[in-house]
């Protein structure tokens, strides 16, 4: 009797103090938050494995990093030009709303984005060990050395170049293409991706936000010897084009893709046969870069953090290799703003892909989501965890790209829509034409659809900021010849 009261008396005491116990949350320990390697590469189009932009690209290192987690099919940038691309995903502000729209000016000379904390440093007030390496932001002087604490540096950026070009191309001397150098070491990307493998190995004592940033496929396009083999002219697949693609653009979306550019014109790459050997040094450029790309994964699954990393991938903007008969970036169409986009980590499902339209400027809210931390009222983009949790969830959102204000492309599951500032538009419909060859903006089919996306353009446009760039002289040669 004496024991079944002391086991009384011990439940009671339990009881009383369990009643006045308030459940408190456990927050996860420093060491136990989840890190992040932020994977970006520069001019990087769907000429990869696993998004079949071109049956012959050789991107295995892309193409497991995609199995390991969710590939977005239908991910697009937010300016297909460098410097307001990675501004926008830095801040998760549209340029319609900072005014960066072309190559200046940098996010703190913007009197709206510079009041947003950019990622990095996010992470940095969040109590991450923030590093970085090679293009993360624009890579305009000091502007990398300014947003990202602990940058190490460019390793030579777009370089190495030759004393003479190697192509015959006479115009800007970053077009060039051809084998350059010798060996692989002595690429910027391939030092970029030796640094990283070294702080991998590294014992790190918080958690870490890594920035690990690729130039190539960007101009030039040089890569070793070895990277041209992969692909042999004589049997290189061209992209699939037709003769009259240009009859139905309005001329204001062929000016704005033509005035003032420094690419070389369709007429100058077929007059002189260049059409193979620049989609060849793409390729090869491609597949050095995802050679890199597969380095750094190996160093993250062979170290401390394999499992406990949120890795995404992504590329700045896309590139023509002849589509629309023309060469680079700063298009509204499919090749110019479709980009790769992969997120892999803890708890998310593996080998995925979510066509949804989604966005670059969504990558900022879904990584602070992630990783456990608070929303920022301020962010345009929209945390894509619900479709990582759940590829079929109800996703009423648009992707939208622009060129200057007034120039807006919004895409949707199936449609792209464009809207240019003197009025004109164009509307594709990908599951009857992917290659968007056929502009059906005046098909009564497809009235309310067009309705729907035109009701998407932005009514709010800051006005542009900087100038003197091939983005703002392109504008401003557009709008003078249309107007």
């Amino acid at each position: 009797m004496k024991k079944n009261n002391h086991i009384i008396v011990l439940l009671g005491i339990i009881l009383i103090t369990s009643c006045g116990y308030k459940k408190t949350k456990i927050e996860p320990k420093e060491k136990d938050k989840p890190n992040v390697l932020f994977i970006a590469i520069d001019d990087l189009n769907d000429w990869i494995g696993v998004l079949g932009g071109h049956p012959q690209a050789k991107t295995p290192h892309m193409d497991r990093l995609a199995q390991r987690g969710v590939l977005f099919s239908n991910a697009h940038c937010q300016a297909p030009v460098c410097n307001p691309s990675r501004a926008s995903v830095m801040t998760s502000l549209y340029p319609s709303t900072s005014g960066i729209y072309f190559l200046n000016p940098d996010i703190i000379e913007s009197p709206v984005a510079s009041k947003n904390i950019v990622m990095p440093k996010r992470f940095q007030q969040e109590g991450y060990n923030v590093f970085a390496a090679g293009k993360i932001f624009h890579n305009g002087k000091g502007i990398n050395e300014t947003h990202i604490p602990n940058y190490a540096g460019q390793f030579g950026g777009f370089g190495p170049m030759p004393e003479q070009k190697i192509s015959t191309y006479p115009g800007h001397p970053l077009w060039d293409w051809g084998v350059y150098p010798e060996s692989d070491d002595q690429m910027p990307d391939y030092k970029i991706a030796s640094w990283a493998e070294k702080k991998l190995t590294k014992k790190q004592d918080q958690p870490f936000w890594m920035g690990v940033g690729f130039y190539r496929p960007h101009v030039p396009q040089f890569a070793p010897q070895k990277w041209f083999d992969m692909y042999p002219l004589e049997s290189l697949q061209l992209p699939k084009t037709i003769s009259d693609d240009l009859d139905d653009i309005p001329p204001y979306g062929i000016d704005i893709t033509r005035l003032k550019h420094v690419s070389p014109t369709f007429e100058w790459v077929t007059e002189n046969e260049e059409w193979k050997p620049l989609v060849q040094s793409y390729l090869a450029c491609v597949s050095f870069v995802d050679d890199q790309v597969g380095r750094v994964l190996d160093a993250l699954d062979n170290g401390d953090y394999g499992d406990n990393t949120y890795v995404v991938l992504f590329s700045d903007h896309g590139f023509h290799l002849g589509e629309k008969e023309r060469f680079a970036k700063r298009s509204l169409w499919e090749d110019g703003a479709r980009v790769p986009m992969i997120i892999v980590g803890p708890d998310i499902p593996k080998g995925k892909v979510i066509n949804k339209p989604v966005q670059l400027l969504d990558i900022y809210p879904t990584l602070l989501e992630l990783c456990h931390l608070k929303t920022d009222p301020k962010h345009e983009g929209n945390s894509l965890v619900p479709l990582l949790k759940n590829m079929d969830a109800e996703w009423p959102h648009y992707a939208r790209t622009c060129f200057g204000p007034g120039n807006y492309a919004i895409i949707s599951e199936q449609y792209r829509f464009i809207q240019y500032n003197d009025g004109s538009e164009e509307f594709y419909d990908h599951k009857n034409d992917p290659q968007e060859w056929n502009n059906v903006i005046s098909s009564p089919e497809y009235a309310e659809v067009i309705g729907k996306h035109r009701n998407q353009v932005p009514t709010n446009r800051h006005h542009i900021l900087g100038n003197g760039s091939t983005g703002h002289e392109s504008y401003e040669a557009t709008e003078i010849e249309n107007h």
